[in-house]
């Protein structure tokens, strides 16, 4: 427990002027704030966590005490339950996940039991086979699986449910291909994935465009649609589903989200913090550096579009039968 100091009134001043007041009239933030990071360290989650930690300690948009903390465990489980128990200092990345976590049954935890801050970014998903593959485009693949739905092999990680396999199965629906009926495996990481990809063990790979821009750019693969509204400028050549006649936008996203019952007054301030970050040239080489995109929303945009996204994974999940 963090216990009452005596601070000089030069430093409650510089406080306060980085602060807003809570619901119950005193000054927020008070403590140490911490953001989790509900994985190890290396990962999405990770990535984020510490870019926004980079952000928003090197341009001083948060001047209280601040640190990432790993929780890993669970798909994000172990690191979401404890920040169920905390106070406005603590927040947590987060993904689909949480809500695809819940509509599978995995989770009895919902993105209504936490409270939205920001949407932060996004990878966009796309298709990808071996260069030495019989078929040539995005429409071929469409074609053939159309004709014959257990004639290609996904790849996928990691796990039926996640973003990848539910944006290949609305593709799928959306081109009157019954998505249950497609042959899927299921790897631990994307980068078991890609060697079964390039070992022939499957067709086609479903992944985000940072784990496959290696062997693009190397020449081992065809990357052949991106579930992006528009050509991503570090990938001209790649178009979009959307531009191919598949009415589709699929983020891979990662947020911010803060325990139960923050008072309006906090929430403000996580809004006035993470937009002048979201702004910021350190925010921005970050995107750039991993190949993240920009997918900012405030905290009222995040709350719509959370339930828009539990709305559509609800209706993908019945539809390829994963619902318990």
């Amino acid at each position: 427990m963090w216990k009452p100091v005596l601070i000089s009134l030069p430093i409650l001043l510089l406080v306060a002027c980085n602060s807003s007041a809570s619901s119950e009239g005193t000054e927020f933030p008070t403590e140490r704030m911490e953001l989790i990071a509900p994985a190890s360290p290396g990962g999405g989650w990770d990535m984020t966590a510490r870019s926004v930690h980079r952000a928003m300690t090197s341009d001083d948009i948060i001047t209280q005490d601040f640190n990432v903390e790993n929780m890993p465990g669970g798909g994000g489980e172990v690191g979401w339950q404890y920040l169920q128990r905390q106070d406005a200092h603590s927040t947590s990345v987060n993904s689909s996940l949480l809500l695809t976590n819940n509509l599978l049954g995995q989770s009895d935890l919902s993105y209504e039991d936490f409270t939205p801050i920001v949407m932060l970014l996004t990878e966009w998903i796309a298709w990808a086979t071996a260069t030495n593959a019989d078929v040539q485009d995005a429409d071929e693949l469409i074609t053939q699986l159309q004709d014959d739905p257990e004639s290609l092999i996904f790849g996928l990680s990691p796990a039926l449910g996640s973003g990848y396999h539910l944006s290949m199965s609305q593709i799928a629906m959306l081109s009157g291909v019954e998505p249950r009926d497609l042959q899927v495996l299921v790897y631990d990481s994307g980068g078991e994935a890609m060697n079964a990809l390039l070992g022939g063990h499957i067709d086609i790979l479903v992944n985000s465009m940072s784990v496959l821009s290696s062997q693009y750019e190397a020449g081992e693969i065809d990357i052949h649609a991106v579930t992006s509204p528009e050509r991503l400028e570090m990938f001209p050549d790649v178009p979009t589903w959307q531009e191919l006649g598949v009415d589709i936008e699929f983020p891979h996203w990662r947020g911010v989200m803060g325990p139960p019952d923050m008072s309006e007054e906090e929430i403000a301030q996580y809004d006035e913090w993470f937009g002048e970050m979201a702004e910021s040239e350190q925010w921005q080489r970050d995107l750039e550096s991993n190949m993240f995109f920009d997918f900012y929303m405030d905290s009222a945009e995040t709350k719509d579009f959370l339930e828009e996204q539990n709305e559509l994974f609800n209706d993908i999940i019945e539809s390829v039968g994963l619902m318990p």
